[in-house]
């Protein structure tokens, strides 16, 4: 069970990390016209290269790093980042925004759920009947916010149910991704307490490097070989392309995967994946200073409860499992 002080600091933590992730729904909405798969491989090509720099400033750490954990980086990068954001960024395009954000709003309990199964023997197991109210609220939050924001959606967009449709699965297989990864990222970072939680940041970022650089040329290639009108590397707006990937490459993906972290040696999962509300949050946020608008009286309302059910989770305390796991 964690001190005051790590639940304290770890909290502060992940809202860090939940205001950089949240400008992650910026970029499809400011660049509609930018296939979601260019948009995936540049802010993570992004993201390698500015790992560069930070991974000779990490280097004696980063050369403690064995082939495993090399290995684990790679499939860390591949799901949590490249796959997550190309299935985020195709469902934003084809639904919108707000209709994506409902269903990534579903992770802290989805993860919450998966967590308190998964790593009850240990983190402890947070009992289902404590945390009932902090997910039930969450719960209700979520869908009172994703209930007018999709009201609003319908009244104003022209997309088709296909697209809609299309959109939910998308985002859908986001969430999968991002409930695999956080989960499996903590695994290492709690098997490797000794370790910083800052150079295992830079060192998916360096493993993503490969990864992303490959995939920005095959797409080049394809989307010349296809003939297809858009014009490559940088497309129709390549000022704002370039500054939105580098922008989105430093905050959202080094310095969120560094708070991350963070939250990560200092929590509970169960407690850490509730969190990321503070993403849903910040992506609404966002999302409304883009639209000019100000939130209605029901998403305000789901807000509250949203804060309110992570203000419950923290005051859950988990139970070892040692007594339970003696008697089987």
């Amino acid at each position: 069970m964690p001190h005051r002080a790590a639940l304290i600091s770890g909290t502060f933590f992940a809202l860090g990390a939940g205001l950089m992730w949240g400008l992650v729904f910026v970029a499809p909405l400011l660049l509609p016209d930018y296939p979601a798969a260019l948009l995936s491989m540049a802010r993570y090509l992004a993201f390698g290269l500015i790992a560069l720099p930070l991974a000779w400033l990490d280097r004696v750490a980063l050369r403690r790093l064995t082939r495993a954990d090399w290995v684990e980086a790679l499939k860390l990068s591949t799901v949590g980042n490249l796959l997550y954001y190309l299935f985020l960024a195709a469902a934003i395009q084809r639904a919108g925004g707000p209709l994506p954000t409902m269903i990534i709003g579903t992770l802290p309990v989805v993860i919450a759920v998966t967590s308190n199964l998964r790593d009850a023997r240990r983190d402890g197991r947070l009992p289902w009947a404590r945390l009932a109210p902090s997910l039930a609220l969450i719960a209700t939050g979520i869908a009172l916010v994703n209930r007018a924001e999709f009201e609003h959606l319908r009244g104003g967009s022209t997309a088709s149910v296909e697209q809609f449709a299309a959109g939910a699965f998308l985002a859908v297989a986001a969430v999968a991704c991002w409930t695999w990864y956080p989960i499996r990222n903590a695994d290492w970072l709690r098997a490797h307490a000794d370790r910083s939680p800052r150079s295992w940041a830079t060192a998916q970022g360096v493993a993503t490097l490969p990864l992303a650089a490959t995939g920005f040329l095959l797409f080049w290639a394809w989307n010349s070989a296809a003939g297809r009108a858009f014009v490559m590397p940088f497309g129709p707006t390549p000022t704002l392309f370039v500054g939105l990937m580098f922008s989105i490459g430093l905050f959202a993906s080094w310095l969120g995967t560094l708070c991350w972290n963070e939250a990560s040696q200092r929590l509970p999962t169960t407690l850490a994946g509730q969190l990321i509300v503070f993403e849903t949050l910040s992506a609404l946020a966002y999302a409304f200073v883009l639209r000019g608008t100000a939130p209605g009286a029901a998403t305000l309302a789901g807000i509250a409860l949203l804060v309110c059910g992570v203000i419950w989770a923290l005051r859950v305390r988990s139970e070892p499992l040692a007594a339970e796991g003696h008697a089987a």
